[in-house]
């Protein structure tokens, strides 16, 4: 579904994502993993449109989608939930999550589209009418994610979801993931590398701007290497 072949792109003190490669099957749940400032963020925003590509090219479903902006990509199917969630606080549950369906194609489902995210979030439904701004980070969290699949995604891109959650927040957001399990592809950027690891098919550790291991995700949590560097244990601890 999504190849990235040779992808550079940075800012203006220099780049950020050195010469990455990466392929996605649809269906597949994939985990990018690393330090702060490694990059993983600068590469779901260039996928999702936000940035622009220095070198390289990205293709969906074979096709060649690079420089595209995020609008277009959107509606190719490609919706980005952003670090930081980003919701409109002064906006209700339910109008926030309409936004999502902004184009034609959503609009005409939207109301399909709304069930489903109440029934994979509860919560949301006891506060549809609720500002956005007053519920907790859990929820917003899970505001952010209904609100990306009301847009129809046939490709996730998820950027530090469980940031600053609490632990209930974090299980019910990856419960909800794991419902979603066949109906999309997921590329997943996850502070807490172990937990990544555990829920998706395959693992891409970044280091300054590549990737250093790659991998079945399973089979990266054996890896001396991660485990020292990221999890900050020894294997055979």
């Amino acid at each position: 579904m999504l190849s990235v072949d040779g992808l550079v792109v940075g800012y203006q003190s220099g780049p950020v994502v050195r010469g990455v490669e990466l392929d996605v099957s649809a269906g597949e749940f994939v985990a990018v993993i690393g330090a702060n400032g490694a990059g993983k963020s600068t590469l779901l925003n260039t996928i999702a449109g936000l940035l622009p590509p220095w070198e390289g090219q990205i293709t969906v479903d074979g096709e060649d989608v690079t420089g595209e902006d995020s609008a277009d990509m959107v509606r190719r199917g490609v919706v980005l939930v952003p670090e930081g969630r980003q919701i409109f606080g002064r906006m209700t549950v339910a109008e926030n999550l309409r936004l999502g369906a902004y184009s034609p194609r959503c609009r005409a489902d939207a109301e399909a589209s709304e069930r489903r995210v109440y029934e994979l979030f509860p919560r949301l439904a006891e506060r549809r009418d609720q500002l956005a701004a007053t519920m907790s980070g859990g929820e917003q969290q899970m505001l952010a994610l209904g609100r990306s699949l009301m847009a129809q995604p046939r490709l996730l891109l998820l950027d530090e979801p469980s940031l600053g959650l609490a632990p209930v927040a974090v299980d019910v957001i990856f419960a909800a993931l794991a419902e979603l399990r066949g109906d999309l592809t997921v590329v997943l950027v996850e502070q807490d590398a172990s937990r990544a690891l555990e829920f998706c098919d395959r693992g891409f550790v970044m280091e300054q701007g590549g990737f250093t291991l790659t991998g079945e995700a399973r089979a990266l949590l054996g890896d001396s290497r991660l485990m020292s560097a990221y999890l900050g244990m020894e294997v055979g601890q």
